[in-house]
């Protein structure tokens, strides 16, 4: 296919697809992976002044997550390859959407808040990326990856919007009543918009045992390997290992920034302004990272990509910060949160294939909930026993690139046979 076939195919690819990259935008920002992230660094010194509650005891509620969806990611890829994506994730934006609500009903008790997270994790699993993306993979092939960063954007623009929407309604209606209307979000916004914009391939139109049968026949229909295969292939295991260390290096620093500014000596308004400028990096890294890999080796352009934060963290580590550079710097860690998402679901597709893309895919999004379940931790317990961020900021620098080389043996993407 020469480059004018290859842009025509692309062309018609949104032209039909547009509807389904639309809503999985508006599900997978409003959703369990950047909702609860990006909200808890304006939320975390509301309840320590209520509570009494120390940093490091407010952010074990992320590890906690990260355990939840651990669990229930693979589950919840079984479940999209078996019964379909559409059913999995309208159901779980209205049960997400509730389950950060009772956050606002906290009484004090630790143990409770929780167990808010263990129950927020499971319940909301379906409104992580790996359903939104099968469908937005199933539909594109030629412009898989701006797909991908273009329904992963919602990220980045939520990722932007939330801290100083956060920080607004706890000023004018206090923590709980921005518990309550950033929870609100999901039911309002993104379920109509998912409910009449999203179906996958073989959706729409069918009865129950109809969809079912389309899905089993497209299943064993669509080239790639099983789960099984894939759990024997280094490549796969090469993968988990490189989302751990990256989404440590990107977990950790970015639910801190908000404490990292003010022990750097930053006033509130800097602190809200400087902050949000994660979302908006989040965007650029998004659009960008996936326009080049549709176009250049992708695993070369992961290590360009998340090696350039590793400077970044070891910056901020140094201390004596003034407002542009520090800026740049944030800008530059959350460039790195803008490419993960989509990176992990194109190299699962361009590797693995899409026999059993739910379930490689929650796997893996399991091994990425680790790092950035601890990384926030960590970064805590470092805040509370010195005092300030430098070392946590300097192991994830050496974390980024540690991630950024183990892609690099990767080689070429493999072709299946479509059987």
């Amino acid at each position: 296919m020469d480059r004018n076939e290859r842009e025509s195919v692309g062309f018609g690819e949104f032209r039909t697809g547009w509807p389904v990259v639309l809503a999985a935008l508006f599900g997978i920002g409003l959703g369990l992976s950047p909702v609860p992230f990006y909200s808890i660094g304006m939320l975390a010194p509301e309840l320590a002044k209520e509570f009494g509650w120390k940093f490091g005891d407010i952010m074990v509620g992320l590890p906690i997550m990260v355990f939840g969806v651990l669990v229930a990611s693979p589950a919840v890829g079984w479940l999209a390859d078996r019964h379909g994506v559409r059913r999995v994730a309208l159901t779980s934006i209205v049960l997400f959407s509730l389950a950060f609500m009772s956050f606002a009903f906290g009484n004090g008790n630790i143990q409770l808040f929780y167990l808010s997270w263990a129950l927020m994790a499971v319940l909301g699993a379906g409104t992580l990326p790996v359903t939104w993306t099968s469908a937005v993979n199933n539909r594109f092939e030629v412009r898989k990856g701006l797909a991908l960063g273009l329904a992963l954007l919602g990220t980045g623009l939520f990722g932007f919007a939330i801290k100083p929407l956060t920080a607004w309604l706890i000023a004018n209606f206090g923590w709980r009543g921005a518990y309550l209307a950033i929870g609100a979000l999901p039911l309002l916004v993104a379920f109509p918009i998912a409910y009449f914009a999203f179906h996958d391939i073989g959706d729409t139109g069918r009865s129950r045992e109809a969809r079912q049968v389309a899905n089993r026949a497209r299943s064993a229909g669509t080239p790639g390997l099983t789960f099984v295969e894939t759990l024997k292939e280094w490549r796969f295991w090469l993968l988990a290992a490189a989302f751990v260390l990256i989404s440590y290096a990107v977990g950790g620093p970015i639910p801190n920034m908000e404490n990292i500014l003010r022990t750097a000596g930053f006033g509130p308004a800097d602190v809200v302004s400087l902050a949000a400028t994660i979302g908006l990096s989040v965007i650029v890294g998004r659009l960008l990272g996936g326009w080049l890999i549709d176009r250049y080796w992708a695993p070369g352009v992961a290590f360009v990509m998340l090696s350039v934060p590793a400077i970044a963290c070891w910056y901020l580590a140094g201390g004596g910060l003034d407002n542009d550079s520090t800026r740049l710097a944030i800008f530059m860690i959350g460039f790195a949160a803008g490419v993960e998402y989509d990176l992990m679901a194109f190299l699962v597709a361009r590797y693995f294939g899409m026999k059993s893309y739910g379930a490689i895919y929650g796997t893996l999004y399991g091994f990425f909930a680790v790092g950035a379940g601890l990384g926030p931790v960590m970064f805590g317990k470092a805040f509370d026993q010195a005092g300030n961020y430098q070392s946590a900021l300097r192991i994830a620098a050496v974390m980024f690139l540690a991630g950024a080389l183990l892609l690099l043996p990767l080689g070429r993407y493999r072709r299946f046979d479509r059987q």
